[in-house]
């Protein structure tokens, strides 16, 4: 028998490059996914598609009776916006929904390793200066951070009360082909997209605020590095928490000129009054991913953001042939 994988959300951006990268690895893989913001073609044709959401008793039956190896698990409300407006239903889908799940895995007394994808961008706060490593304070500007950092803490009570095996990646700005604009790093695709209709591209404030982004491809190297890897012995909160990203800061102002550049493309720039709340500078420390995991990113950003528009392209040409 083969090693089995959970993805839930494996019909959406992240989650599908996930599965991708599970599937080509030997596993059987099943999506677990609500089609919310995922979408069918997004899926590996290898994988057991289940239409469900997580917060489901179906879903419980699935993860508890399922006798998965791993669980990626990537489902979530994305939207750190819709976070601030609705911050019960973020809570509902990104906490309930997780806690629906890790009670069924504590129950079905099966190894399943639980990978986690948190966030680290919105985790750190704009109070300690960046790289952030994972033993920085937590700070979160937004529900949606509040919640990626409870189910944290659930997480580390999980391991060490109940002995289950769980691991936080704790995401840059993740961007790439398939890309959802609702995200944290929607950015990329909204501009890859006025770009190709040759509309003014957006930049609040002056530009100068800092991410780190963090190829599609190699948060799926993450996840199966956590998937198969030893790990520490669970802890603290940060004891099997792990920064996924680049360690290098790009401005909006970057990230602009060098879409303009690998597009061979060029928009206005229009400046808007800076957001409310926005965080000015992230970046993250990935010491401990290489040194444990033995991850490190291996796609530039410049390649990334080739690759990402000439996935637009492709998806342009199409919808208008």
């Amino acid at each position: 028998m083969g090693k089995k994988a959970l993805v839930t959300g494996g019909a959406g951006f992240i989650g599908s490059h996930v599965a991708d990268r599970l599937v080509a690895e030997g596993y059987a893989v099943t999506v677990l996914d609500n089609l919310s913001s995922g979408r069918r073609e997004n899926l590996p044709p290898a994988a057991t598609f289940v239409e469900g959401d997580i917060t489901s008793p179906e879903a419980a039956t699935l993860v508890r009776d399922g006798k998965f190896d791993v669980m990626c698990h990537l489902a979530a409300q994305i939207d750190v916006r819709r976070s601030v407006t609705d911050p019960v239903y973020d809570a509902q889908r990104n906490i309930l929904g997780t806690l629906n799940l890790m009670e069924a895995i504590k129950v079905s007394e099966y190894p399943t390793r639980v990978v986690f994808s948190s966030t680290g961008g919105a985790l750190y706060g704009d109070f300690d200066q960046p790289p952030s490593a994972e033993t920085f304070s937590k700070d979160p500007e937004s529900p949606y951070g509040i919640a990626k950092l409870s189910v944290e803490y659930y997480l580390a009570y999980y391991a060490r009360v109940h002995g289950l095996d769980t691991v936080a990646l704790r995401y840059g700005n993740v961007y790439g082909p398939r890309q959802d604009p609702h995200g944290e790093a929607g950015v990329v695709a909204i501009f890859c997209k006025r770009l190709l209709a040759g509309s003014a591209l957006t930049v609040y404030g002056d530009g100068e605020q800092t991410r780190d982004y963090v190829y599609a491809g190699d948060v799926a190297s993450a996840n199966f590095a956590a998937a198969t890897r030893a790990l520490p012995a669970p802890g603290r909160l940060d004891a099997r928490a792990f920064n996924v990203g680049t360690s290098i800061e790009t401005s909006v102002n970057t990230l602009v000129s060098t879409l303009q550049h690998v597009s061979n493309a060029t928009s206005p720039v229009n400046y808007a009054p800076a957001r409310a709340g926005e965080l000015m500078r992230s970046a993250l420390k990935t010491d401990k991913a290489r040194e444990v995991l033995g991850w490190t990113p291996q796609v530039s950003l410049e390649q990334g953001l080739a690759n990402t528009y000439a996935y637009f392209q492709q998806q342009h040409a199409s919808s208008n042939a």
